[in-house]
């Protein structure tokens, strides 16, 4: 039997604590060689496109892909999961909650390995589904006091404070201009659409760190390479997959402004291979792209709590 579990189900199971401890074993696995990855694959149609990423935890006993589609503005996300000693698929899970968490757990990960400890004030850009929960992330791994939070539309930055004060202990407020959401921060994240930077490099202050996780398209940029230039460590999720599509970095290299060799696996940051900062000084810079890995683990997780309280329904596949 396989076990089916609705967005309803996940949303009723997964929590940022469980998915920031997903996303840090998974890079541990990166890290010490026993999990496998592989890049995001795109096939484009008229009016949309298939993606598709996989990969393997044998440490916690998984593999599994996300398949998703995107066509219209909507997008479906599924995640089927397998035993990695058996090669049985356990469940067939929908991915979207599922994603938007790891994504800001992986942001909250690198906060927590790459920031100064005694961090306090954040600044947001983006005020859709995926900066809510960037935002619980980083909240979650630093003692976060003040959060300036910045998007184009007043109405939803307004909106966004309003939902998600009540979650969070820091303080937030909504600004009206870009650099607002950056003097004075200590952590900067970045989850937009946008295409063009959403901030100059000369305003960012010395010890910051950005995590930067909206642009996964080599055509796309968030930060410029102004950004780059200065950031004195920098991290990618997956090099191999961040040379293929974070345009951040690949801007910034045509630029002349960045050379890959400069650019940290996180896994080996995680995995204690490397330091997270040089020094308090330092200006350090995450690239998220979103792997599987961090799908893989945390789907795992949540079919391993399903299994225990009973939640989902049991389907009749492959018996």
């Amino acid at each position: 039997m396989v076990l089916l579990l609705t967005e309803a189900d996940v949303r009723s199971l997964l929590t940022m604590d469980m998915a920031l401890q997903a996303v840090e074993e998974a890079m541990r696995g990166m890290a010490d060689g026993s999990a496998a990855n592989l890049p995001r694959r795109r096939i484009a149609l008229e009016g949309g496109a298939l993606n598709l990423m996989a990969s393997a935890l044998p440490s916690l006993g998984a593999i599994g892909l996300k398949a998703y589609t995107t066509f219209g503005g909507r997008t479906d996300f599924l995640v089927p999961l397998y035993d990695s000693r058996t090669g049985r698929m356990l469940a067939l899970i929908e991915g979207d909650w599922l994603g938007r968490l790891r994504t800001g757990a992986a942001s909250g990960v690198a906060t927590k390995y790459m920031a100064r400890p005694g961090a306090r004030r954040l600044g947001l850009f983006g005020a859709g589904g995926q900066a809510r929960t960037q935002l619980l992330a980083i909240c979650a791994v630093r003692p976060i006091e003040r959060v300036h939070v910045y998007s184009r539309s007043a109405e939803s930055r307004a909106a966004f404070v309003a939902e998600m004060q009540p979650q969070v202990t820091a303080e937030l407020v909504a600004v009206d201009e870009p650099r607002a959401a950056v003097d004075g921060m200590d952590v900067i994240a970045t989850m937009t659409t946008a295409s063009q930077p959403v901030f100059s490099g000369e305003w960012v202050q010395p010890g910051t760190h950005i995590n930067a996780a909206g642009s996964n398209h080599q055509r796309r940029r968030e930060i410029d390479g102004e950004t780059v230039r200065r950031a004195g460590r920098i991290a990618a999720d997956w090099v191999e997959q961040a040379k293929m599509e974070s345009g951040d970095l690949i801007q910034a290299a045509a630029e002349g402004l960045l050379q890959w060799e400069r650019v940290l696996e996180f896994a080996a940051i995680v995995g204690g291979q490397a330091p997270g900062r040089g020094s308090d000084e330092e200006i350090t810079l995450f690239e998220s792209q979103g792997i599987s890995v961090w799908d893989v683990a945390a789907a795992m997780k949540v079919y391993a709590l399903a299994k225990e309280r009973g939640v989902g329904q049991s389907i009749p596949l492959f018996d």
